[in-house]
C-alpha cells in the first residue's frame, strides 16, 4: 500500500483515536455523577441532538435517507454495538485507567479488523491477511502488554 495518498485518510483516523479516548474519559465521568447506563442514553441523545441539526436544520448530509431499506439488515446494528461500546469503555476506564483501557480496545479493534478485512466480513472487500498482519497484531500485543500499568 502506498502511504503517501493515503495521508488524509490516515490523519482522519487519527483524530478519530484522539476523539475516542478523550469521549471514553468524559463518558466516565458523566458516569460518576450520573450512572453508567444514564451515561450512556445521554451520550446518545446528545449525539441524535446534534445530528438532527447538521442534518435537517444545516442540509449537510449528501447521502439518501430514501435509500433506508435497502440496507442489508447487520447495517443497522451499529447503533445497538454503539450502546454497548460506549457502556463498556466508561466501564473500564475506571477500573484500569484510560491508558490501559485504550490499549486494551486498540488491540481489540485492530485483531478484529485483521479478520474482517480477511473474510470479507459485513460486505467489505476481501483484503486477506498475510504473516505482516499476523506479525503485527502479535507485534501490538506485545506492545500492549509493554504499555499496561
Amino acid at each position: 500500500m502506498d502511504i503517501s495518498g493515503n495521508l488524509l485518510p490516515l490523519l482522519l483516523a487519527l483524530i478519530s483515536g484522539v476523539l475516542m479516548a478523550v469521549q471514553g474519559t468524559l463518558n466516565t465521568a458523566l458516569s460518576k455523577v450520573i450512572g453508567l447506563i444514564e451515561a450512556t442514553f445521554i451520550v446518545h441523545i446528545t449525539g441524535t441532538i446534534l445530528l438532527l441539526l447538521i442534518l435537517f436544520v444545516l442540509r449537510m448530509g449528501k447521502g439518501n435517507l430514501g435509500a433506508l431499506t435497502t440496507a442489508p439488515w447487520y447495517a443497522y446494528l451499529g447503533g445497538i454495538v454503539g450502546v454497548f461500546i460506549i457502556y463498556l469503555v466508561a466501564a473500564s476506564i475506571p477500573a484500569v485507567g484510560v491508558a490501559n483501557a485504550t490499549t486494551a480496545i486498540i488491540v481489540g479493534q485492530v485483531l478484529t479488523a485483521v479478520l474482517i478485512d480477511h473474510f470479507g466480513g459485513f460486505g467489505m472487500e476481501r483484503v486477506p491477511c498475510g504473516w505482516n498482519q499476523v506479525a503485527g497484531v502479535l507485534l501490538l500485543a506485545i506492545g500492549a502488554k509493554l504499555l499496561l500499568k
